[in-house]
């Protein structure tokens, strides 16, 4: 009996494809930055195209000029600023209408609109819907809103809730002449964020979903964002695989 012709050798897989594929995904990415110094300006103006989004972090009881003189150096060097509007960090409608103002002196034409971390309203805006709905941010300038989606959900608010909110702020958005979009809080769970989207189009809502991806950061660093920001489920799931995290 002749003996058997071995196998052929497949060739291995290529990565050339998988390659094009995360160019693709990447195209059209944005940066986020809670307190950029000298040093990041200077490397953003190296290595980010021209136009880059970089969405600036509203922390509070930060000096507002604080985040103004972000947006003014991400303009300078050609980045679109996209400042975070907090809603229940504003105690006046005169106080969120003078900072509108100045991010306008500084070019903001997009704003990232969202409820904010406060246990409780400083002033009358409760959530972002009440600041797409009071008519100032086209008045100062602001053509385009992102508002926030939770693909792993939001640790005091119910899912139906969620749904019921990005809904009503996308409408008003387009009720007052913004475009919108929703950009995603940062979850580990790529399954999660396909079911997440998937709902978003059963319920006819087809704007555009931006997708929140964690930064380069250490484990322990990670897991405390995760806590701060409500992304437990995913974060579970996580911290079992601690390897591959790593």
């Amino acid at each position: 009996m002749m003996p058997a012709s071995p196998a052929p050798r497949m060739p291995a897989p290529s990565a050339e494809p998988v390659a094009r594929r995360i160019v693709a995904l990447m195209r059209g990415f944005s940066l986020e930055a809670t307190h950029p110094n000298v040093r990041d300006f200077d490397a953003l103006k190296k290595d980010a195209p021209t136009g880059t989004p970089l969405y600036l972090s509203a922390i509070p009881k930060r000096p507002s000029q604080e985040l103004i003189g972000y947006c003014a150096q991400a303009a300078a060097i050609g980045l679109t600023p996209v400042p975070h509007l907090a809603a229940r960090n504003y105690t006046s409608a005169n106080e969120l209408s003078d900072m509108l103002a100045k991010l306008d002196e500084v070019g903001v034409r997009h704003a990232l609109v969202i409820a904010g971390d406060r246990e409780s309203a400083a002033g009358p805006y409760k959530s972002a819907l009440d600041i797409v709905e009071s008519g100032l941010l086209q008045r100062h300038g602001i053509t385009e809103v992102g508002i926030a989606g939770y693909p792993d959900g939001h640790p005091r608010i119910a899912g139906d809730t969620l749904q019921r909110a990005m809904a009503a702020k996308i409408d008003a958005a387009e009720q007052t002449g913004l475009n919108v979009y929703t950009v995603t809080q940062f979850c580990f769970d790529p399954a999660a964020i396909i079911r997440w989207i998937k709902r978003l189009r059963d319920l006819g809502i087809e704007h555009r979903v931006r997708i929140g991806m964690a930064g380069p950061t250490n484990l322990t660093s990670l897991l405390r964002y995760a806590h701060r920001c409500g992304v437990r489920a995913s974060a579970t799931g996580m911290v079992r695989q601690s390897g591959l995290v790593r």
